[in-house]
């Protein structure tokens, strides 16, 4: 196959990568960032998917950011693929803090909070709601009983929260991302255009057209 891997990495070595990427999180987000100035479209089209990218790391949807990023970009008319990128602000370093800003907002907005100690307390809840997830997966091939309990209080106590809190710092942050990224995608396609022109107009010289 033309784009599988010559070297079959070990499944404990991409998930440290996943963590922890070869030449580390700096060189990664000067990757992300070198292709983000690159794509084709307008300033304001790709920050449009930077910001669908940024506001999607705050919602609770584990697992479908890429869809879900995908979904707002689109309605936005912005770059879906700049947004796909733009999600890479949530990583193992940042969804702790993006989690506990938005759980805790949540909570807040909605006059309710977290019972007992939030960080120890939601790895807890979390641990619980996979517990039942899978009880109640067996139970539909076997005669165990299905629960719920545990799941419906993480989705009141977390999920919920989380999805009501996240909506405000994924704004601010997402409107920052735009704001900030339109002058300096402007100026980088404004020098690359100039570069690009210099060079042909170089290459005409030298070709005595």
């Amino acid at each position: 196959m033309v784009f599988k891997r010559r070297d079959n990495r070990p499944w404990g070595q991409v998930v440290a990568e996943w963590v922890y990427p070869r030449g580390g999180w700096t060189r990664a987000f000067q990757y992300i960032k070198h292709r983000l100035r690159r794509l084709p479209g307008t300033p304001e089209s790709i920050a449009r998917g930077i910001f669908a990218g940024a506001f999607t790391v705050f919602t609770p949807f584990y697992g479908m950011h890429f869809i879900v990023a995908a979904i707002i970009a689109k309605l936005m008319r912005g770059n879906i693929l700049a947004a796909l990128l733009a999600t890479f602000l949530g990583n193992p370093l940042t969804y702790i803090p993006i989690g506990l800003i938005s759980l805790q907002t949540g909570h807040f907005l909605l006059g309710t909070q977290m019972r007992g100690n939030m960080e120890g307390n939601l790895f807890s809840k979390f641990y619980r709601a996979a517990g039942d997830l899978w009880n109640n997966f067996v139970a539909m091939f076997t005669d165990d009983v299905a629960h719920w309990d545990q799941l419906a209080a993480f989705y009141r106590d977390v999920f919920f929260p989380y999805l009501v809190g996240g909506v405000i710092p994924g704004l601010i942050c997402g409107t920052v991302c735009y704001y900030l990224s339109v002058p300096v995608i402007r100026a980088y396609q404004k020098r690359r255009a100039n570069k690009l022109r210099a060079k042909m107009k170089k290459l005409r010289e030298q070709s005595g057209v």
